[in-house]
């Protein structure tokens, strides 16, 4: 595979949208198209994509997990790649960190309820080291029981640095293109939009922050 190609492939395995890939052609390289680009230019970019968890031979599709928990172990270990905390978003990736953090070696704790138990609450925690807060109460409003809006909440803070605020809802509004309020929350696709938007921001300032050091 050229480089160019390589170069297209990380841009869509990362996910990113054309102004977010233009921006980081400029950043590593000073121009917005990759059709020009010199070898060396090329090899700035790719690295800059594999800092972002590009793994380049990899179609990036994510083969899904099979049990009874599979979904939301692939949740939390989204919701993590979308704050900012894991480089590699891949299924392979979250097998590791079972092994690895838990001492389960094997698959089959997909179904085991103990096990997967643990592997759960082993990502909740981390989670909760990113600044995601998931308890509630009686009196929590509806929307702010959606994994999505926890998620989301925390990711704000970490790209503002600020509480829930308008800005928050109209950055959401303007992600999905309709207006939305607390009493409008997004449905759980929505989220996961919002979700994929925010982290996408996160992991660019990542990139940038890194290209600065």
């Amino acid at each position: 595979m050229s480089a160019l190609a390589a170069i297209h492939v990380g841009k869509k395995q990362l996910g990113l949208d054309d102004d977010t890939y233009r921006d980081l052609l400029q950043r590593e390289t000073g121009q917005r198209s990759a059709k020009d680009l010199t070898s060396a230019e090329c090899d700035r970019v790719l690295g800059a994509m594999r800092r972002a968890g590009f793994k380049p031979g990899s179609n990036g599709l994510r083969k899904p997990l099979e049990g009874d928990y599979a979904r939301k172990l692939q949740a939390l270990w989204i919701a993590l790649w979308n704050l900012g905390a894991v480089a590699n978003r891949d299924d392979a990736a979250l097998l590791a960190f079972a092994k690895r953090q838990c001492g389960i070696e094997r698959t089959e704790w997909i179904r085991d309820p103990d096990d997967a138990k643990a592997v759960i609450e082993a990502l909740k925690s981390w989670c909760e080291r990113e600044g995601v807060v998931w308890t509630v109460s009686r009196r929590t409003y509806e929307v702010a029981r959606q994994h999505g809006y926890h998620i989301a909440q925390a990711q704000w803070r970490k790209l503002t640095g600020q509480m829930i605020t308008p800005a928050f809802w109209a950055a959401i509004s303007e992600i999905l293109k309709r207006t939305v309020t607390p009493e409008r929350p997004p449905s759980n696709a929505e989220w996961q939009r919002v979700m994929n938007a925010f982290g996408k921001r996160l992991r660019l300032r990542s990139m940038q922050t890194r290209r600065a050091g």
